[in-house]
């Protein structure tokens, strides 16, 4: 029975870590990331990457109203 109690308490204690891991923001498109990049990389004075082209139409997957 302890073995059970003490299972228990650390399985939850793990998930309540992990949970607390991550970043809280907004979230970018792979498209932006590239723009910001390329700010950053002029801004540094490095060499800069080709322009991202922007993805013509974005298509909504089932699970994005959860992020949203």
């Amino acid at each position: 029975m302890q073995a059970r109690t003490l299972t228990v308490l650390l399985c939850i204690a793990a998930i309540g870590t992990i949970t607390g891991c991550g970043r809280k923001s907004d979230l970018i498109t792979p498209y932006q990331a590239q723009v910001e990049a390329q700010k950053a990389a002029e801004k540094d004075g490095q060499p800069a990457q080709p322009a991202p082209e922007q993805p013509a139409n974005d298509k909504r997957f089932i699970l994005d109203g959860l992020i949203d």
